[in-house]
Parts: C-alpha cells; structure tokens; sequence
C-alpha cells in the first residue's frame, strides 16, 4: 500500500483495537512490532433491567473515540493525519449474546459475558454434548432464550460477538477467528470449525421448536489466524474515522477475543505454555498436549488464535473491588487537595501489600460484584471481614484485596495442576495487574506455584496483540505459522523478567485462602439477604 508522503517514515503500518470491559483500546504498531501510537476510550457495563450490558451507541461512541485519540496521537508525534493502514484487527471481550434480524436490527439488548442467567442451557447443554458449556458461552444464552420462549428467537437472521460483530460494521463479512469462535460453541481443531457432531445434536434437541433456521444458518464462518477475513469497505472507514481521513480496503484480520489475543501478546499458544490476565474478570489459559480425561463445570475448553486445545480458568470476578478501593483512596486525596495520578495511587497500595503480614493479618475480602460459576454464586455481594484480633493495617488490608481477586482463580487451576496433572513449563502475566514492578508478578507466582514471567511488551496488551496478528496475515500467505511468526519475528529479542515466589509468600496464600472458602458460606447468606 502506498503510504502519504509523511507515513513515507514508516514502511508498514498495523492497528489493532481491542474493546476491554472497561477500556476500548487501540495501537498502531510498524513493521517491527513497535508502538507508535494509541488511543484509548474509558467505558463501563451497565445494568439494565437485571441484564449486565453495553449498548450498540455506547459501542459506537466508544470506537469512535478511541480512533480519534490515535488519530490525535499519531499527529501530535510525528506530524501527520493518518490515512493509510496495511492491516488492522478488531478483538473484544469473549463470550454473550448478540442477535440481529435480517434488517440487521438488535433483537435484544447485549448480553455480556458476565451475566449469570443461562444455569438451565448450561447445565443441558453440557449432558448433551458432554463437553463442558459455561454460562457466558454465545450457545449457552441463545438456548436459555429458546427455553424461555422469548419471542425474538424466531426473528435470529445472525448471531456474533462484540468482535464480530464491530468486524462486520467494519467489513460487511459475518466471520469469527477460531480463538473467539471457541467461546460461542465447541470447536473441532482439527477442521477449525464448530464440532458438527455437536452442531446436529443440537439441531435436533430444538427441532421440536419449530425455528426457521438451525445452528449454521446463523453462526459467523470460523477462521484460522491470517486467513482472509475481508477489507475495510467505505462505509466502514467513514463510521471509525468520522472526519473521513481513513482510506478504505484495509485487509483485516479475523476477530479474536481477548483472551486469543493476550496468548498472542504473551507469546503463550504453545503446548505447556500459558497466560494470566488479572482485570475486570480473571482468566488463565493452558495449551494442552491432549484433551482432559473428563468434564470439569470449572474449566472452559477453548483454542489458541490457531486452533489449538486451551483449558481455560475464567473467573467473572476479578479486580473490580479492588480498583473501587483505589477510587476511594483518590477520591480522599482529592478531599486533602492532594493531587495524585491513579496510577500512582495504585503503585503505592501494591508496594503496600508485599510489606504485609502473608496471610493477610486476619482480615478476609471477598470479590463477588457478581455472580461465579465456579463457585456456583448466580450474583455476588462484595464483602470486607476482620477478625477481632485481626490486624487492621493498610498493607494488611491491600493484600487482602489482591489476593481475594485471584482466590477464585487459584481454585480452577488446582483442578487442572492437581486433578489432571498439567504440566505448565511457561506463565505469562499481561495487564494492568502486573504494571507495578514485581508486585503482581510475585503474588501470582504464589498463586500458581509456578514461575510466573512478564515481557517487556506485555503492559501493551490485547490491542497490541490484535495488531501483531494484523501483521502476521501477510505471512501466513508467505507459508510461516503462527507460532514461527510469535518466535522469529515478534519476540525474539524481547526481554523477560521471571519471578518465582518464595516459600513464604507461597503459605502466606494458602493460608488466607483457607479463611476465603470460609467466608463463601457468609457469601451465600449475604447475597440471599440482600
């Protein structure tokens, strides 16, 4: 592509934008990989009529926005409008709901990953298939809605996620990457598409509902990373660039979830390596050698961005409490006229928590601002307790709060270490988490009882991610995999910081965690109460 004669500085040029369950954000990266630019849009889930949602204008909105603050920083860096891309990639939070008729009208409003409504389909769907299906899972909503008899199901034209469905405002194509498909309904990897197996067994158990479409008629096409997913169309350049600068037939990747998208980011889709990410929820994914020897309700099987097997911990509840107690302590600094920068604020309270008593002192937090699956929670009530002899300090308090953000977690990957004897060779934090130096590496490392690492690109995230498999589309036409590409090209000089936590940490954790399942039965009263 024939760059302006500004861009000329730059042989290639590759965005990708990632839309996070509080922050849409997007990167421009160039042919080595390196960020150049970004831009961000900060967003939040709202609760409507008992549904956690985001509405199609605020997704809009929020596209826009972000766009323009690249636009803005591209300008201001290197003194020209941007135009002219190479490659760009569209990925969002996995899993929910969405539905359109043929008008391409919203049938109903977006139901996101965190909502706990669908323990009825959940629960059927995994005896049919045998294959576990969590309630966030796309097939899990679609058939609770069946089960309800809602009556938009039979107006089904076309049923995506929040990536394909910014990926078809952007292209006009119905597509998902096998990594973000893996999250609707089970994949085979050996064809990279739907089991059709599972496909006909479903079929058949909503045959007697009298729809005028099965499964495949409404699905997005699955697709395999670098492969064609369409080129920016006219009218999608003009919504995502409101001031009409972008050029059109920019060649997209297929959406990915951000969960494809932090294994890219990491470095991590191979066998026997791994990645965490700590932030709204929490989740941890493992490329596995072989498939489990059976069904665990706690562990979603899903796929790397290239088709292989992934066990994935998913925790709906992650760092929410603890960012509304970083906002309180902003918000009393305000009250001072202090002024501090948030991310200030929570380099102090993490440098805080490692000077804590290791199990947390006494005191006991407790996540749930919704509901859990993994602890079978279908809302959550979020809790702070104390013992009276507790020590009640600000160190003591923060390490509760970090450690009750990955207690869940903990929980899932004891089924997967211990139950079925996954050995992890590689584990990589990405994410806001692990923004404060060896902080969050050290407590997670305690957590997975494992070296835990953290590249020196991973503070870029999802976006950067998207935009690196952007990149490799070209590649892939070139005959390199995925995983070649991530080694030779991406990483191969990038540098990593491994931190293995000590032995003291490691029974600092096991012994508050003893205390959390203990304040679970509180839970339950608490959430039945209120």
């Amino acid at each position: 592509m024939e760059h302006t004669t500004q861009q000329k500085q730059f042989k290639k040029l590759y965005l990708g934008i990632e839309l996070g369950s509080t922050r849409i954000k997007a990167v421009l990266i160039n042919e080595n990989h390196e960020v150049l630019a970004q831009g961000n849009y900060d967003w939040e889930n709202q609760m409507q009529d008992g549904i956690w949602t985001y509405s199609l204008d605020m997704v809009h909105t929020g596209l826009q926005a972000c766009y323009h603050a690249l636009k803005e920083d591209v300008k201001t860096k290197y003194g020209f409008v941007l135009k002219k891309l190479d490659g760009m990639g569209i990925s969002a939070m996995m899993h929910g709901y969405l539905v359109f008729d043929k008008a391409g009208n919203l049938l109903t409003p977006f139901r996101t990953w965190r909502n706990t409504m669908s323990e009825t389909a959940s629960k059927q769907l995994t005896e049919l298939f045998q294959y576990n299906i969590p309630q966030r899972w796309s097939i899990a909503h679609l058939y609770q809605a069946i089960l309800n008899k809602e009556p938009h199901v039979k107006q089904i034209a076309f049923q995506t996620t929040l990536a394909g469905y910014v990926h078809y405002l952007l292209t006009g194509e119905k597509v998902l990457g096998v990594g973000e498909a893996s999250g609707m309904f089970p994949i085979d990897s050996s064809k990279i598409d739907y089991d059709e197996t599972m496909v006909q067994k479903f079929n058949e158990k909503i045959s007697g509902e009298q729809l005028p479409w099965k499964l495949r008629d409404i699905f997005p096409k699955v697709l395999n990373a670098g492969d064609e997913a369409g080129h920016l169309t006219t009218a999608g350049a003009a919504f995502l660039d409101v001031e009409h600068d972008l050029c059109a037939d920019v060649p997209l990747c297929p959406p990915e979830g951000d969960a494809g998208t932090g294994m890219v980011a990491t470095n991590s889709i191979n066998i026997g390596s791994g990645n965490v990410s700590a932030g709204t929820s929490v989740f941890a994914m493992v490329v596995l050698e072989k498939a489990l020897s059976r069904v665990y309700e706690a562990l979603d099987m899903v796929t790397t961005p290239s088709g292989d097997l992934v066990a994935m911990v998913h925790c709906n509840n992650g760092t929410s409490e603890l960012n509304a107690w970083a906002n309180i302590f902003s918000q009393f600094l305000n009250g001072m006229n202090v002024k501090a920068d948030l991310d200030d604020i929570y380099g102090i309270l993490f440098q805080k928590a490692l000077q804590a008593e290791l199990d947390g002192g006494g005191l006991i937090a407790c996540n749930y601002l919704s509901g859990e699956p993994i602890t079978g929670f279908t809302s959550g009530v979020p809790l702070f307790v104390r013992k009276p002899d507790g020590h009640f300090t600000l160190e003591n308090f923060m390490l509760t709060l970090i450690y009750s953000s990955l207690s869940t977690l903990k929980m899932g990957m004891d089924i997967l270490t211990q139950k079925e004897n996954v050995k992890i060779h590689q584990m990589f934090g990405h994410g806001g988490f692990f923004k404060t130096p060896l902080v969050g590496q050290k407590i997670m490392s305690a957590i997975m009882r494992a070296p835990l690492s953290v590249l020196e690109t991973a503070g870029e995230g999802g976006a950067w991610g998207c935009a690196v498999l952007a990149a490799y589309k070209q590649q892939k036409e070139a005959g390199m995999s995925l995983s070649n590409y991530l080694q030779r090209r991406v990483f191969l000089n990038v540098e990593c910081n491994t931190q293995m936590a000590d032995e003291a940490l490691i029974n600092g954790f096991d012994a508050f965690i003893k205390d959390y399942k203990k304040c679970l039965i509180v839970e339950r009263t608490a959430v039945k109460e209120l």
